[in-house]
């Protein structure tokens, strides 16, 4: 009898010890990583995905990058742009060769969309067509993430030179926001966000927010302010609501707008109720029907994340710690969960310990946090802007804890 049990319990053991040694358990980052670890501080799994050679960059939090369980997103192979080019500057590198690709989530496969030779801007995905747009000087283009057809879309006329930001809900309108040459200007002699922040602010010269039909080329003037208009992000769901910023310290403004194209009806979205509060970083939730925003009252104290619905003005709040203060956050397709990309303590917060990929349960007035990722190896110079996977199982961000930039994925179940 002991004996007849003695291979099956050598058995078990060996199962067991190889699925513990399958997924290593390692400090994230300081080193060049494995394709897939789990991170010793937190117990969660952490994969790279984009396992091309060169710099791979995710999108900014609030531009959706998926279509189905694929992703886009930027690569640039720095040593092939040196040799075509003969470009010393590792910046100037990742301009010039910096190519949309997209990624099979299921399998880490990834695929290249463009093949331009110019610089190139633009994070803009219709998640139900596929199309992808983005802009090189004066033109607008177009790449399908699923037939990698690829077309002109605009070019801007020459007395209105401005750049696209955002699609509607139906795939049918461009958007984006104009500024005069004297505004141009003031960036390039203050490039750095420090200088400029302030400048550009008190400066209170012209913008205007404009629309492209994208089958008939017809451009139109939405709305204009001697204001710095900025953010500006098509609602997720009605294609004729537009939300903008007013730009500059934001303790000095009244910064979520939204406003209907053809209404023209501007709305505030959230008012400033103290001295020094703070609100911004807004984003549309999946459904459409409230913006969330980055909340601080005042800026610096309390922390918050705060929603407001964009037809009635009801708002409500969950509150953070110091720590758990994020650079930017975001909510998962089912609407109940956040996440939230955390800070070094040079950000408005001042966290001694904010270093984290976060993901917040939201409890009564309060968020629950569970730690994702050490991100200490992180330099918060490159901002990891978090989503939520399509499947709501994973946090996907951008990170240089490797030395060079990549995207990772961390499972939001913990690996025991």
């Amino acid at each position: 009898m002991k004996s007849s049990l003695l291979p099956a319990i050598l058995f078990c053991v060996f199962l067991s010890s190889n699925t513990v040694f399958a997924q290593p358990v390692l400090e994230t980052g300081g080193q060049k990583m494995l394709d897939e670890w789990i991170d010793k501080d937190t117990h969660h799994k952490v994969v790279r995905l984009t396992r091309n050679s060169g710099s791979n960059m995710s999108f900014y939090f609030h531009n959706n990058p998926f279509v189905g369980d694929k992703m886009v997103y930027y690569g640039s192979n720095v040593n092939a742009a040196r040799t075509d080019q003969k470009l010393e500057s590792y910046d100037a590198a990742l301009s010039q060769n910096k190519q949309l690709y997209v990624l099979d989530l299921g399998n880490y496969k990834a695929e290249q969309l463009t093949h331009q030779h110019s610089p190139m801007n633009g994070e803009i995905v219709n998640n139900k067509s596929g199309d992808v747009y983005y802009q090189i000087k004066d033109s607008v283009w177009c790449v399908n993430a699923l037939t990698k057809q690829n077309w002109l879309v605009y070019v801007f006329p020459k007395n209105f030179q401005a750049g696209i930001t955002t699609v509607n809900a139906d795939n049918t309108l461009l958007a984006g926001v104009w500024n005069e040459d004297k505004e141009k200007e003031l960036f390039k002699e203050h490039p750095n966000k420090s200088d400029y922040f302030n400048v550009i602010f008190e400066a209170r010269l012209p913008r205007t927010l404009f629309t492209v039909n994208i089958k008939t080329g017809e451009l139109k003037k939405v709305f204009t302010d001697s204001a710095w208009l900025n953010h500006v992000q098509f609602s997720s769901a009605d294609p004729a609501l537009l939300m903008f910023c007013h730009e500059g310290p934001w303790q000095k403004v009244d910064r979520i707008w939204t406003i209907n194209i053809n209404t023209k009806e501007r709305r505030l979205m959230h008012k400033r109720t103290m001295d020094m509060e703070i609100a911004g970083h807004e984003w549309f939730e999946p459904d459409g029907k409230r913006i969330w925003f980055d909340l601080q009252q005042p800026r610096s104290t309390r922390f918050f994340v705060a929603g407001t619905d964009v037809k009635t003005g009801d708002e409500k709040k969950y509150e953070l710690t110091r720590d758990e203060w994020s650079i930017h956050y975001n909510i998962s397709p089912d609407e109940k969960f956040f996440c939230g990309d955390g800070g070094n303590d040079t950000q408005v917060a001042k966290a001694k310990d904010g270093m984290w990929i976060y993901f917040f349960k939201p409890e009564g007035d309060h968020f629950a946090s569970t730690r994702l990722v050490n991100m200490k190896h992180h330099n918060y110079h490159l901002e990891p802007n978090v989503h939520f996977s399509p499947d709501g199982k994973w946090i996907i961000f951008r990170a240089n804890f490797e030395g060079i930039e990549n995207v990772y994925a961390v499972e939001i179940a913990e690996h025991k």
